[in-house]
């Protein structure tokens, strides 16, 4: 695939195990094989409603990596601007399913993954971004090491220098770095952003922002970074596999709080639930602004969690009928 492209995202993917049926990791016989990881996941989302996207990342050559390039291609997206490397390893991580009072847990198997090795020469940044309407990146992919920090930074600058709006996932992860070393790093990336998703959790730690209200948070990131939208996603936890979702969004164009639809979630796998919703959110706004946004990112993710894996596999005639109806009569 060549040409113009709606949508580029960059960052590290990930093989996924799981055992099924809530079982713990130290008993399992039985693993569950799945491919995801942040930005690989917006861009399927996205090439589902009918973006063009382009998957940039680095991956060792072997089986692993071309299972991860089989995944992505298979879903329309375009992985021509894969780093390859012969050396390295492809990242896994391990998820055991929990059930009230035990909650989910993962497990990182990641260190010294193909990704953490990519440097800014790597990739042809003028090459993968010629056309493209948006470059979105999360803050997991700076955290994995000094080469993957300066290779984001020097991502969103060649995304700025050809007028591409630039989008970014917060994505705070403890586990990889400090709240200190994030809100170095992502202070800069924030200062260049035009979207920014998050959680007012992950606000609170990084930029050590706190509102009595998700609108306020919203509002002061817009203001405080100059950003064209804001959007705090909204979870409830009643139960393990019982969630409420929702989002809302701050638009600096109409200084207004736009609201998401709610929807009430019988979870199968709450796993790239944010992920999907940058990618239908990232749709709507490019097809008719923050308002469809959140209302095709909201409806996505809320189907993403009713199926297992971290990738969405909805199209947009699914979506669409989950904001007209919400019928969950069977589809005949």
């Amino acid at each position: 695939m060549s040409g113009v492209m709606d949508l580029v995202t960059f960052g590290e993917a990930l093989v996924r195990l799981s055992p099924p049926n809530c079982a713990r990791l130290e008993s399992a016989s039985l693993l569950d094989v799945h491919v995801g990881g942040s930005e690989l996941n917006t861009a399927v989302a996205a090439a589902g409603l009918g973006l063009s996207t382009r998957y940039v990342t680095r991956l060792t050559r072997n089986a692993l990596g071309k299972m991860v390039e089989r995944v992505a291609r298979s879903c329309a997206v375009d992985t021509s601007h894969i780093a390859w490397t012969d050396g390295d390893r492809v990242g896994l991580y391990f998820t055991e399913f929990g059930a009230a009072p035990r909650a989910n847990s993962v497990l990182y198997d990641r260190k010294h993954s193909a990704i953490a090795g990519i440097t800014p020469e790597s990739v042809d940044w003028k090459s993968a971004l010629a056309g493209a309407r948006v470059f979105h990146t999360s803050g997991i992919t700076p955290a994995l090491s000094p080469s993957a920090t300066s290779t984001t930074l020097a991502a969103v600058k060649a995304a700025k220098e050809l007028c591409v709006a630039v989008s970014v996932d917060l994505n705070y992860r403890a586990r990889l770095w400090s709240e200190r070393d994030a809100r170095a790093v992502m202070t800069q990336i924030a200062e260049q952003a035009d979207i920014l998703f998050t959680t007012e959790e992950d606000t609170a730690r990084v930029f050590g922002i706190r509102e009595t209200s998700y609108d306020d948070v919203a509002r002061r990131l817009g203001r405080q970074f100059d950003l064209r939208v804001v959007v705090i996603t909204l979870r409830e936890t009643p139960s393990v596999w019982h969630n409420t979702w929702s989002a809302v969004a701050y638009d600096a164009e109409l200084d207004e709080i736009c609201r998401g639809p709610r929807y009430d979630i019988e979870v199968v796998d709450r796993i790239g639930a944010g992920d999907s919703f940058a990618g239908g959110f990232l749709y709507g706004y490019l097809t008719s602004g923050t308002k469809a946004g959140l209302r095709y990112g909201t409806a996505l993710s809320a189907l993403k969690q009713t199926m297992p894996g971290d990738i969405v596999y909805a199209s947009r005639e699914d979506v669409e009928r989950l904001l007209q109806s919400g019928d969950l009569r069977i589809q005949r």
